[in-house]
């Protein structure tokens, strides 16, 4: 059975956060909440995690997972970024995107596109996220918890627990998070494409809002 963690935006409980970092220390998966919805997350060298968050969501080898970091001096050690790309994250993180990148050497080559050798990065605007990723000291490995055949991400944590008790190890519930999914950018060609409208703004990317 998950282990149950209620921790408040506004006050953070730093004992709780230590706890659940250490379950992801030790190979465990964690629900958290992020600025666009709850996520799925675990530590980013442990493959048996990452095949657990696969089977939770569903998906194949092929689907490309999210390195949740704390700040850009950290998406820096596992993503190419030049000039223009780094103005463009400067501005827009944290925030609800991930932004396709090309990978550097650091990201295991199974968390990467299987063909373009990319990898999404975001940075979250939630205390709740930035106090794990703070605490952890590293990015996590994350995806977005909407499970297989449902159109939206489950946004209740009593509900999160109550659905995934047996297949997850932590749910922290950090009040409601939203239902959205992040706006995803891939910044690797000359000017950003856009590949999914979320919750995030596309305008400051030069691509009018639809």
């Amino acid at each position: 059975m998950s282990q149950f963690f209620t921790i408040y935006p506004g006050n953070i409980n730093m004992r709780l956060i230590h706890q659940a970092v250490e379950i992801l220390r030790n190979g465990g998966i964690v629900v958290y909440p992020t600025d666009s919805c709850y996520a799925l997350g675990c530590h980013l060298d442990d493959k048996t995690a990452v095949s657990r968050i696969r089977q939770i969501r569903g998906l194949d080898e092929r689907h490309q997972m999210t390195l949740m970091c704390r700040d850009l001096s950290e998406i820096a050690t596992y993503a190419k970024v030049d000039n223009v790309q780094f103005r463009l994250l400067k501005a827009n993180t944290p925030g609800s995107y991930t932004f396709i990148l090309e990978a550097t050497r650091e990201v295991p080559r199974r968390l990467q596109h299987p063909k373009r050798s990319t990898i999404g990065i975001r940075v979250p605007d939630h205390p709740v996220a930035l106090a794990l990723l703070e605490e952890l000291g590293e990015p996590m490995c994350s995806s977005t918890l909407i499970l297989p055949d449902e159109p939206w991400p489950l946004n209740d944590a009593e509900l999160i627990r109550e659905r995934l008790e047996k297949k997850v190890d932590a749910v922290i519930d950090g009040g409601g998070a939203g239902e959205d999914f992040t706006t995803v950018l891939d910044l690797t060609k000359d000017v950003p494409v856009l590949l999914r409208k979320g919750k995030g703004d596309v305008e400051p990317f030069g691509i009018e809002a639809a």
